[in-house]
């Protein structure tokens, strides 16, 4: 497959750019600053600069011409203002997603967080993030021309993956290393009866790849 992730340099991302393109896949990684290309290569990904924030619808539709999927793992970032929550984790991932529609590119995730909701109450940033991030959710999850999946990590943490976990709809809150959510996405990728499906993932002790089809209904 070729693969187009948003947010190329995140550490999320950074994980599953090196996971695909060991088992052979074609990755191409948005990013913001032509010197963090060198991280992409060296994962294996294809870097493309492009400022999410800035450009044209046009120039996104490019980026994921000849995609098989896109994934938005995109983010402000902690300690980044209130207003770039919007600009990033919501208005980045509604143009990258209507950008896949348009180019084609039907498979779609999105990395989210636990407690995303568009009707989250609070003035806090953090309150501000979960909006944002809410209505991203409800916007991808209302196209119909995206097969998409929303994945909502627990805690993250640098912890080496264990490839246990536990993912549901509603799994209650919990840490989960960046090594186990980025592999979940990679088999996420390859398992598409979980189109449709909202997930959250916290560490536990079912193995990834039968956590993934257990969802998928296999």
């Amino acid at each position: 497959m070729r693969i187009v992730i948003a947010g190329g340099h995140g550490q999320i991302a950074l994980r599953l750019e090196r996971l695909l393109a060991a088992r052979g896949d074609e990755v191409a990684g948005i990013i913001r600053r032509a010197e963090q290309g060198d991280d992409l290569r060296e994962a294996g990904a294809e870097p493309v600069v492009l400022d999410l924030e800035s450009a044209s619808a046009e120039e996104v539709v490019a980026a994921l011409r000849g995609a098989d999927a896109a994934v938005f793992a995109a983010g402000a970032g902690p300690g980044s203002s209130a207003s770039r929550k919007d600009t990033v984790d919501k208005a980045a991932a509604v143009l990258f997603a209507d950008a896949a529609v348009r180019a084609g590119v039907r498979r779609f995730l999105i990395v989210s967080s636990m407690g995303a909701d568009p009707r989250h109450e609070g003035n806090e940033i953090f309150d501000v993030y979960l909006r944002a991030k809410g209505e991203a959710d409800a916007y991808v999850s209302g196209l119909d021309d995206l097969d998409w999946t929303i994945l909502r990590p627990g805690a993250l943490t640098d912890d080496a993956g264990k490839g246990l976990v536990r993912l549901e709809a509603h799994t209650g809150r919990g840490p989960i290393p960046r090594d186990d959510v980025a592999a979940v996405l990679a088999e996420l990728l390859d398992t598409p009866a979980t189109a449709g499906l909202t997930l959250e993932l916290i560490s536990g002790s079912t193995p990834l790849s039968v956590a993934v089809k257990s969802v998928a209904g296999n």
